[in-house]
C-alpha cells in the first residue's frame, strides 16, 4: 500500500504527550556520541537524529559542554519544556537591556539653492564668549596695512574708518530739515514724479493743453467756514439755482448770497446732533436738511422758517437730492426714502440695494432716474417711477455696477447728455468711470492720483471737474470724450478737498475741505451771446461779476 504524505497543517496543535528529554537527546545536542547512537541510526522520525556518524562538535561548544551532569531538576524543567537560570542557558552571555537608537536629529529640509539660515546676532557672533575678551582680542590686532599683513575684517575697518572695537550703530544729529536746506528740497522735487500715481502733474501749478486757454490756479474768493466737519461721507456744501449757497457748520446750518454778499443761519441741530448733508430743490426756494438722529427738515429759504421734519431713519442721512416734490434721502443702514413734502405721510417709496452707507445720491434732471453709490463699492441705477409703500416691499435697481473697489461718493448726471452718468471712486480705488444708463455698459475709465471726493459737469463744454484728497488735495478738469488731462491745481487746499458745487451760471466752482475753508475757482468761461431784452428781464449773470463786486 503506498503511502500518501500528508500536508502538514499550517498551524500545528500541541501534542499533549510529552515527550522526555533522555540521555541521548541531550547528547545529540552536545554533539557526543555515546553507546546509544546505533541505536537510534535507524530512527527517521526524529529529523534531529541522523543515520551516520555525528559530525564533530564545534571546538568552542567542546570546551564548555560534555560535562553537565543532568539532574532530576533540569529534567523535569526539560519536560516542561522551559530551562530555568541556572540550566543549560545559565553559561550564555545574554544581554538584559535592549539598544535604543537615538533621536533623529530636526533638521529643517531646505533646497539645495537656499543655503541654511545663520540665527546668530550680526553683530555679538558668539555670545558665550564675555564681550570683554573679545574685545581685548581684537585690540591686539593691527590695523595698519603698511607695517603688517592684516586680515579681511583689518582692511574692512580701515576701509571704513570704523574701530573695530567700538559700537556700530550711534546716535547722530538729525539731518537738516528741507526748508532749511535748498539743495535737499530740489532733490525732492526731482525725485518726487517717482513716487507720484498715474495721472498726477509733476508740479503744483495749474497746466492747459491748450495754450489759448488759461485757467487761473488762485481762487476768485476764499470763505472761513470755522467748524465744517472733516468727514469723507458727508454732503455740505450745495449751490442753489438762485446763487445762494448753503453750508453746514457741525450742528448749523448757513446760507450765504452771492449776490449780495450776505450770510444768514437758518437754524440748528438738536442737542448733540450735528448736520450730515444739505440740497436745495430744484427752483431753490426750499432747502432739505439732513441730521446725523436719522431726521430730515425741511427749510423756507426765503421766509428762514422750518416747515417740517421727517423723522424715521435709524441712522444718520449723509446725501439728500430733489426731484420736483420729491426729495431722497440716503441713510447709514443702507436704504434709500423717498419723501412726498406736500403730504402728511411723507414716506412713500423704499429702495433697498446697499450694504453699507449711501453716501452718493443724485436725481437725473428730468426725474426718470436715480444714481446712488455707497460705502459698499457699488453704484446703483433706479427707476424713477414710485409707486405705493407696503410692508415687505422691494425694489430691484436697474442698474447694478461693482466696478470700483472703495466707497463711492462722487455721483453725477451729464447736463447736456442725459444718458451718462459719472462715479468715482475712494481711496482705495481712484477712478472715474462714465456709464451709459441707457444701455448699461461702461464707456470711459479714468485713473487718477488720488481719492475722488466729487464730480461736476460744465453746462457749456465737454469737460468735468473732480476734486480728489489726499495726497494732492487737487482739482483736476478732464476733457470728455478723450478724458485728457486739461487742468490741474494741486494743494487747492491745505487738507483733502471733499465737496464742491458748481454755481447757476456754470463757470463758478467752489470747494470745501478739513481745513476749514471755502475757496471758488473760475474754471470755465459763459459763452457769448447777443444781449436782449429777456436776458436783461432775467438778471441772471455770470457768478464770477457777482462775486467780484462784493468785494
Amino acid at each position: 500500500m503506498a503511502y500518501t504524505p500528508k500536508t502538514p497543517a499550517r498551524h500545528r496543535t500541541r501534542s499533549e504527550t510529552k515527550t522526555p528529554l533522555t540521555g541521548a537527546s541531550v547528547n545529540v545536542f552536545n554533539n557526543s556520541p555515546t553507546k546509544h547512537s546505533k541505536a537510534g541510526a535507524g530512527d527517521t522520525t526524529n529529523p534531529f537524529i541522523t543515520s551516520g556518524p555525528s559530525r564533530p562538535g564545534s571546538p568552542i561548544k567542546r570546551t564548555t559542554g560534555g560535562s553537565i551532569a543532568v539532574s532530576k531538576s533540569l529534567r523535569r524543567q526539560a519536560s516542561a519544556g522551559v530551562i530555568r537560570k541556572g540550566g543549560v542557558e545559565s553559561r550564555l552571555d545574554v544581554v538584559t537591556r535592549d539598544y535604543v537608537p537615538p533621536p533623529p536629529k530636526s533638521e529643517t529640509k531646505r533646497s539645495r539653492s537656499q543655503p541654511a539660515r545663520d540665527t546668530r546676532d550680526r553683530f555679538i557672533t558668539t555670545r558665550e564668549t564675555p564681550v570683554d575678551e573679545v574685545a581685548a582680542t581684537l585690540d591686539l590686532m593691527s590695523l595698519n596695512p603698511q607695517t603688517s599683513s592684516p586680515g579681511h575684517t583689518a582692511r574692512l575697518a580701515a576701509a571704513t574708518g570704523v574701530p573695530i572695537n567700538k559700537r556700530i550703530l550711534a546716535y547722530h544729529e538729525p539731518p537738516p530739515p528741507s526748508a532749511s536746506d535748498a539743495l535737499l528740497s530740489q532733490q525732492r522735487e526731482l525725485v518726487r514724479p517717482l513716487y507720484a500715481r498715474p495721472g498726477e502733474l509733476p508740479t503744483s501749478n495749474g497746466a492747459t493743453s491748450n495754450k489759448a486757454r488759461k485757467i487761473p490756479t488762485q481762487p476768485e474768493r476764499v470763505l472761513d467756514a470755522p467748524g465744517i466737519v472733516d468727514d469723507f461721507y458727508l454732503n455740505l456744501v450745495h449751490w442753489s439755482s438762485l446763487n445762494i449757497l448753503a453750508v453746514a457748520l457741525e450742528g448749523a446750518t448757513y446760507v450765504w448770497k452771492a449776490d449780495s454778499g450776505e450770510v444768514v443761519q437758518l437754524g440748528e441741530a438738536p442737542e448733540g446732533c450735528y448736520v450730515s448733508s444739505v440740497n436745495f430743490s430744484q427752483d431753490g426756494l426750499y432747502l432739505g436738511i439732513g441730521l446725523s438722529n436719522g431726521a430730515v427738515e425741511l427749510w423756507d429759504v426765503e421766509a428762514q422758517q422750518k416747515l417740517r421734519t421727517m423723522a424715521g431713519h435709524s441712522a444718520q442721512v449723509a446725501s439728500l437730492s430733489w426731484s420736483q416734490h420729491i426729495l431722497s434721502s440716503g441713510c447709514s443702514d443702507g436704504s434709500i426714502w423717498h419723501h412726498d413734502v406736500r403730504v402728511a405721510k411723507h414716506k412713500v417709496g423704499e429702495l433697498i440695494g446697499h450694504q453699507g452707507e449711501v453716501c452718493g445720491l443724485a436725481w437725473r434732471e428730468d426725474g426718470e432716474l436715480l444714481a446712488s453709490g455707497g460705502n459698499d463699492n457699488v453704484v446703483n441705477v433706479w427707476d424713477g417711477r414710485i409707486g405705493d409703500v407696503a410692508p415687505g416691499t422691494r425694489t430691484a435697481a436697474k442698474w447694478v455696477k461693482r466696478n470700483h473697489t472703495a466707497a463711492v461718493k462722487a455721483v453725477a448726471w451729464c447736463p447736456w447728455q442725459s444718458s451718462l452718468l459719472a462715479t468715482g471712486g475712494g481711496t482705495n480705488d481712484a477712478t472715474v468711470h462714465v456709464w451709459n444708463t441707457t444701455t448699461g455698459s461702461r464707456l470711459h475709465s479714468l485713473t487718477t492720483p488720488s481719492q475722488v471726493t466729487s464730480i461736476q459737469w460744465s453746462p457749456h463744454r465737454k469737460e468735468f471737474l473732480t476734486t480728489h484728497g489726499f495726497p494732492t488735495n487737487a482739482v483736476m478738469v478732464h476733457a470728455y470724450p478723450s478724458m485728457e488731462r486739461v487742468c490741474e491745481i494741486r494743494d487747492a487746499h491745505d487738507a483733502r478737498v471733499l465737496w464742491s458745487a458748481i454755481g447757476p451760471a456754470g463757470d463758478i466752482v467752489c470747494t470745501g475741505a478739513g481745513d476749514e475753508n471755502l475757496k471758488f475757482w473760475k474754471i470755465w468761461d459763459i459763452p457769448k451771446v447777443k444781449k436782449s431784452k429777456q436776458a436783461k428781464e432775467s438778471g441772471r449773470g455770470s457768478t464770477s461779476s457777482s462775486i467780484l463786486g462784493i468785494r
